[in-house]
């Protein structure tokens, strides 16, 4: 399949709020351009784009994954939903040696005594031992996935050591784990450092949002009355800080459409072609992110606001992020900080697609909100609504993939 690609830009602007915290309980920050800019990691935005597919339904749930380290307590649950004979503690037995066969390391976990110190080890080993096992790290797992090794599972369960032997058997495990992956999965992949064979390379690359502006970050001072205080008892029953800022956010992405095509395989449904799933998952995957928003400190500072502008490319070259229109932080002058983004990135895409881009190949939407964003008008196809974006875009890659190579 030939190469070509989905990027994602979006101007975004938040009000006083902590969406992505460090360490120390501050928002995140970097330095570009020589300034200070606000910061929200890829990881807390890919993570709210995939609450995003299951929250406002844009995915069927049988198109989802599950990502745990509690795999063992999961398969279990989905092997006695394919055979209600089989016991809780028999169920845990299996997926065990199931998940085992696939190569994932799994383990008892250990966790402190609440004996005092000074307790016999005794004690401690007892409180782990009815504790399933679970793997060493998180393991991401589709619903078909999980479905099939529960089918699995109860096949084997007369006997699932010598099952497991059978050299058929060890082969079919690992290709039921490693095969019919789930949306998420596809986009986002799959990493187990110590089974390589297991791994999913992404389809998608996010970037850390940055704000296009110089952010220096504040800190409210709060307190707390206790309700039960009486006059003689003055004063707060509670003292305390949270860090927080607002910025206009700079936010990109890149969706591989052949790799999503590639991690996809078949069909997620057997009445379907090819062409479909992947539609459907660049689709769920543009709307999840524009409109997905990390929840850190949200009920602090209920920041639910939405990108001011949204511009969409499917082209054939590499992927081509324009943070590079931001390197100089914009001033705002004019006392806001939109308008002049969308001066910039309206005068810099143009210059840069004409300089590497392919005009011939490359196809721009638009979806804007407001007089402030009117300069990105002509960028590109203007759409009214993040339905019909959607739609458009989706009814493009369609056309893509179904064009001979």
């Amino acid at each position: 399949m030939n190469r070509f690609y989905l990027d994602v830009h979006a101007l975004q602007t938040v009000p006083p709020s902590n969406l992505n915290r460090d360490d120390t309980g501050s928002p995140k920050s970097s330095v570009y351009g020589g300034a200070p800019r606000a910061r929200v990691s890829s990881q807390a935005w890919k993570k709210a784009t995939r609450d995003y597919f299951g929250a406002k339904n844009l995915l069927d749930p049988s198109e989802l994954g599950v990502r745990t380290k509690k795999v063992v307590e999961v398969l279990a649950d989905r092997i006695r939903e394919h055979d209600a004979s089989v016991t809780e503690s028999d169920a845990l037995e299996l997926a065990a040696e199931v998940v085992a066969a696939t190569g994932l390391k799994i383990e008892v976990p250990k966790r402190k005594s609440s004996k005092k110190a000074g307790a016999d080890d005794a004690g401690a080993d007892e409180e782990t031992q009815d504790r399933p096992p679970q793997a060493k790290y998180l393991v991401f797992l589709s619903t078909r996935q999980l479905d099939g090794l529960a089918r699995f599972a109860v096949e084997g369960a007369a006997d699932i050591a010598k099952f497991l032997k059978d050299k058929d058997n060890k082969a079919r495990v690992k290709q039921i784990a490693d095969t019919r992956h789930s949306v998420d999965i596809a986009l986002f992949g799959r990493m187990v450092a110590d089974s390589t064979d297991f791994n999913v390379d992404a389809a998608v690359q996010v970037a850390h949002a940055i704000s296009v502006h110089r952010v220096d970050n504040e800190s409210d001072y709060y307190t707390a009355v206790d309700d039960h205080n009486k006059d003689s008892e003055p004063g707060a029953g509670m003292i305390g800080t949270v860090d927080f800022n607002s910025a206009t956010l700079y936010r990109y992405a890149a969706l591989g459409i052949h790799q999503l095509a590639a991690n996809l395989g078949e069909g997620l449904r057997e009445d379907e072609s090819k062409v479909t799933p992947v539609r459907r998952a660049a689709e769920a995957f543009i709307q999840g992110f524009v409109e997905s928003l990390p929840t850190g400190k949200i009920n602090t500072f209920g920041h639910h606001t939405l990108p001011d502008a949204v511009v969409v490319k499917l082209r054939t070259t590499r992927p081509i992020s324009f943070v590079a229109a931001f390197e100089e932080p914009v001033r705002g002058n004019l006392g806001g900080h939109v308008s002049e983004a969308c001066a910039r990135l309206a005068e810099y895409i143009p210059d840069v697609e004409r300089a590497y881009g392919d005009e011939g190949s490359t196809l721009t939407w638009v979806l804007r909100v407001g007089p402030n964003t009117r300069k990105l008008a002509d960028i590109g196809t203007e759409s009214a609504s993040i339905g019909e974006l959607v739609a458009s875009v989706g009814q493009a890659v369609a056309e893509r993939l179904e064009k001979p190579e």
